[in-house]
Parts: structure tokens; sequence; C-alpha cells
């Protein structure tokens, strides 16, 4: 998982517990492209780490002392912006979560999620796209849809998409990975990243998280709960 010049994708991690960041941090160890420059128990210690290491990504736990990881990644990207940050969540952050949504986060990942998706999800972030974790990414898009019940607006938002734009978006709605996405559709995955940066332009979207919202309210993800 080095990067375009062969160096290792540097991360500072932030958790306020210890066996968490632990886990994080073993997991990451186990990738020789993945060197953690950093690890901090609350917000506050983490933007200093991001701005003494300047990492490619800043992993960070929703729930900390002093300063909350949303805080934290707003003052990442004002201070660092060139530092991605990706959010550590459970089922029980959803008023969290919702804060987070309009604030173009790039990525959202389940603490009990598995550890290939941690690995995906620093990859893509760092490739500079944005990462749902699958089984968190429906609980996101449908928090963000109960609360803004958006659903013509969002659906003149799409008037402009072709169908298989249509198609690609509905299955980043649904948590695919671009990955997942080529194989349901049987492109490759370059074709999809293509897709991906036209519906992102068209939609006047930031990110991933904000075109699976947008898919979401317009009806081409059905409900769950």
């Amino acid at each position: 998982m080095n990067d375009d010049h062969g160096h290792p994708l540097r991360v500072v991690l932030a958790d306020d517990e210890a066996m968490v960041r632990a886990g994080v941090r073993a997991i990451l160890a186990a990738d020789p492209g993945i060197e953690v420059v950093g690890e901090a128990g609350d917000g506050h210690a983490a933007v200093e780490l991001v701005r003494a290491h300047r990492p490619r990504v800043a992993l960070l736990d929703i729930r900390m002392p002093r300063q909350d990881g949303l805080a934290a990644a707003a003052e990442i990207r004002r201070l660092v912006p060139e530092t991605a940050t990706v959010m550590l969540t459970t089922f029980g952050d959803d008023d969290l979560i919702a804060r987070a949504l309009g604030h173009g986060a790039s990525g959202f990942l389940l603490k009990s999620g598995d550890p290939r998706e941690l690995l995906a999800g620093l990859r893509a972030v760092a490739d500079g796209g944005a990462y749902l974790s699958p089984r968190v990414a429906r609980r996101v898009i449908a928090l963000s849809s109960g609360r803004l019940a958006r659903g013509p607006y969002a659906r003149d938002r799409l008037a402009g998409l072709t169908d298989r734009e249509r198609e690609v978006l509905a299955l980043v709605g649904a948590g695919l990975s671009n990955a997942e996405i080529a194989r349901r559709l049987h492109l490759v995955e370059g074709t999809v990243k293509s897709y991906l940066t036209s519906i992102f332009t068209r939609l006047d979207v930031r990110n991933r998280v904000q075109a699976a919202i947008l898919a979401y309210e317009a009806g081409l993800v059905p409900p769950t709960g």
C-alpha cells in the first residue's frame, strides 16, 4: 500500500480506548505498506500529531475526550488539508455520524468490521477517494435521509445522469466498493472510477459519502432499518 513514490502510507491513529487502539495498530502493522507515525488518546493530541508528522491519513475515533473526532477532523482539514480524515464509528454513534455528514468526511469505518475493510478504506482515502464500510453505509445514508427527506430535490439532482451512471451511483449507495461495482456491472475498475468522477462533478458532491446520501434520498437504494 505504498504511495506513488514507493513510501509507506503514513497514518496517525487516535482512539481513547487503549485496547482498541492496540488492535487497530496491530492490523495496520501487519501491512508493510503502512507506517503508524503517531498515536493519540484524544482529539487535541491527534491534531498536534498531524501537524507534526503530516501523514496521508488521520484515523480518528468519533468519541474522544478533550476534543471529539469530528472537531479534530475539522481542525485537521483547516490546518493540514493534505491529510485525509477517516472516522472510526460504532452503531451507537448515530448522533455524531449525523453531524459528520455535512462536513465531507472522507470515510466511515466500523470498529467491529472486517480488518480488510480497514485496509481497503485507508487505501481508498489515501488515493483521494472516500470510503464507507459496507455495514455502516446503509446506516449513514438512512440517518441522513430520515433527517432531510429531500426526495424530490435529490431526484432533480440526478436527472442529468446517464442510465449507467445511475447504476453505478445506486451501487455506491448500497455500500459496494469500486471493485465490487466493477464485478457487478462487468466493468474494469478504472472505468468505475471514471464514472464516479463524472457523477461527483454532475452532482456537485465532494465524495462518495455525499453521493451515497443523494442516491438514498432519490430512491435508488431501498430503505433499510
